[in-house]
């Protein structure tokens, strides 16, 4: 066993708001009687319950979410002063550094998936949510470009600047419809809707560049699973998942044992 996740607990450690979002996502036991700090603290114990079970099971790597107290802010307006910023960063070095702790104890890795709504959800956030918790080396990425995509970010780029955090990979798809009237925002549409910017979609019939994205995966030594997130709200799953993983694996090619022109070089 490679890995296991536990995205929406994970979701609940960091989050403000706590609202009716999670009252529908989490269990009783976590909710409790719903005052937020209450739901958070009972979230990050379920985080450290997360890695010890990781670790009974043989799994080296627990994929998830961290929330974050200052998504909220992203549009920056009202203004938001850069003490307000920074001191999410620090809630979410606070809240997961005990969590970590444990991670280490058991000799298991977390690995966010940088997602809006987390604390790291782009290249910049990613740099610094590294940096807020001092580089430990029990907390890294899972890679999903499909949340790349659509912020026109290289997702290809972002595993070689960040290549010695990426511990497990999410292979799942975004196809951009920005056509002058749909928006990066979305709208508030729901999946699947024309009038959507963007949308989830199976695996190799969207905008990630898988080819690249394979190639570079093996020039930085990445040797963990390409495991297939199947999301496409347009798409039967059926018809959908088996052809998502086919095209996995398709992709799935080793490097060679010695260069292609290595021939030339052998005595004669």
């Amino acid at each position: 066993m490679f890995a296991i996740s536990n995205h929406l607990k994970g979701q609940a450690v960091c989050d403000d708001p706590i609202d009716q979002r999670h009252r529908d996502m989490l269990p009783d036991s976590v909710w409790g009687d719903g005052d937020p700090e209450g739901v958070r603290q009972r979230a990050a114990a379920e985080l450290k319950n997360t890695a010890r079970t990781a670790a009974r099971l043989g799994a080296a790597t627990v994929t998830g979410f961290t929330g974050s107290s200052i998504w909220k802010y992203v549009a920056m307006f009202p203004p938001v002063r850069d003490e307000l910023v920074e001191a999410g960063y620090q809630d979410f070095a606070d809240r997961w550094n005990p969590i970590l702790d444990v991670f280490e104890e058991v000799g298991v890795r977390f690995a966010l998936e940088p997602h809006p709504s987390e604390i790291a959800y782009d290249y910049w956030t990613t740099k610094k949510t590294l940096e807020a918790i001092g580089h430990r080396k029990s907390f890294g990425i899972n890679w999903d470009p499909s949340h790349m995509v659509w912020q026109d970010l290289d997702a290809v780029g972002f595993l070689w600047d960040f290549q010695e955090h990426i511990f497990n990979v999410h292979c799942k798809d975004t196809k951009k419809r920005l056509n002058g009237r749909n928006g990066r925002l979305s709208s508030h549409l729901p999946w699947a809707d024309p009038r959507r910017g963007w949308d989830f979609i199976s695996t190799g019939r969207g905008d990630v560049p898988w080819e690249d994205a394979v190639r570079m995966l093996n020039a930085i030594g990445y040797t963990g699973p390409l495991s297939v997130e199947w999301e496409d709200a347009g798409m039967d799953r059926l018809v959908g998942a088996p052809e998502a993983l086919e095209f996995v694996r398709g992709l799935s090619f080793p490097q060679p044992s010695s260069a292609f022109d290595a021939a030339f070089a052998q005595d004669r």
